[in-house]
């Protein structure tokens, strides 16, 4: 286990794993990495992909949307699932 991919799982924001995820993907992808250091950045990009995915399921359970009922009232109710 690497001390590197335990830091990348908490990103400090949503946003912050983002760009530190589209990073690891940049250096993946121009294929200079030597063949450790190559596994080490993809097993960060995994526990950070993981930790997004996290993020983003925690925050699909506390969206809340606006809607009209049929009186044309705005109401607050729970989204559950997005998309539906």
């Amino acid at each position: 286990m690497t001390q590197d991919t335990g830091a990348a799982a908490q990103p400090a924001s949503f946003e912050d794993g983002m760009r530190e995820l589209e990073s690891v993907v940049a250096k993946l992808e121009q294929g200079n990495l030597p063949l450790e250091e190559s596994l080490r950045a993809f097993e960060s990009g995994v526990a950070l992909l993981r930790a997004l995915h996290a993020k983003l399921g925690e925050v699909e359970q506390r969206v809340e949307l606006l809607v009209r009922d049929a009186d044309g009232v705005l109401r607050v109710r729970d989204a559950g699932p997005l998309g539906r």
